[in-house]
């Protein structure tokens, strides 16, 4: 089978910059990925090729590519090439809600909510800062991008913040309605891992078999360090990852 040819997308490369040449190249390649211009199965230049195009080394562009396989954006296939890889949901570990992601990445976010009532739980009392006895608001939503179910997402507000609504969830993220009360979260603590999903998680997500769900929880605290929501979220492990920067100290 014959190979297609590749897109090409236009690179903007700066030598007099002092990020790597390499790295350049491939934020410029990763954001036509995730902005849509370079679509899932599309076939990317060869190495020689767009190195060529470019004037860059051979290496500098296999590093790239290197680093765009190891992020999930591109497949390379003895035969094939490199293409790009199925649509996945790339988040980024700041402190971001998954709506403001998907619309800056080009999805279509859609929330339905399942859940929005008056409760008092101790844990998320607790994640808050709150006496255990604290009525909080606890709201779940299933997050859907272009039709795909891709996270149910578990929140609790304080009393404060109780009088955000059932609609302004639906046609917004949740930080969207916080900061449109003036409340700004600027730091989270942060936790992910993984578990089997439960019979309604599996339902809503449209899981089958065995496959496992990301979970993250977080607790959120505005400038001032109180706290503004503890959310605990699943994600379905198929669409959906979670970059995160680490450097030496």
């Amino acid at each position: 089978m014959a190979r297609r040819p590749g897109v090409e997308i236009e690179v903007q490369i700066d030598r007099t910059s002092p990020v790597p040449l390499y790295h350049q190249l491939a934020q410029q390649l990763a954001a036509a990925v995730t902005a849509g211009r370079l679509q899932p199965g599309d076939p990317f230049e060869n190495e020689v090729a767009l190195g060529e195009r470019l004037g860059l080394s051979r290496p500098t562009v296999r590093r790239a590519f290197q680093e765009l396989v190891g992020q999930g954006l591109l497949v390379r296939r003895r035969g094939l090439g490199t293409t790009v890889a199925s649509r996945k949901v790339h988040r980024r570990a700041e402190l971001t809600s998954l709506w403001d992601d998907l619309a800056r990445s080009g999805g279509t976010p859609h929330t339905t909510v399942l859940s929005h009532e008056l409760v008092r739980d101790e844990h998320a009392a607790a994640a808050l800062d709150l006496p255990p006895d604290t009525e909080l608001l606890h709201v779940v939503r299933l997050r859907t991008t272009d039709s795909t179910p891709l996270a149910v997402m578990r929140n609790w507000l304080p009393p404060a913040l109780a009088d955000v609504t059932r609609a302004q969830l639906e046609q917004e993220g949740l930080y969207a309605a916080l900061r449109a009360r003036g409340v700004r979260p600027v730091v989270a603590h942060q936790s992910i891992g993984a578990r089997m999903p439960t019979a309604a998680e599996r339902r809503h997500l449209q899981i089958r078999g065995s496959e496992p769900v990301l979970t993250m929880t977080r607790s959120a605290f505005d400038a001032s360090g109180s706290a503004v929501e503890y959310g605990d979220h699943c994600y379905r492990a198929s669409s959906y990852s979670i970059e995160v920067m680490v450097d030496e100290r």
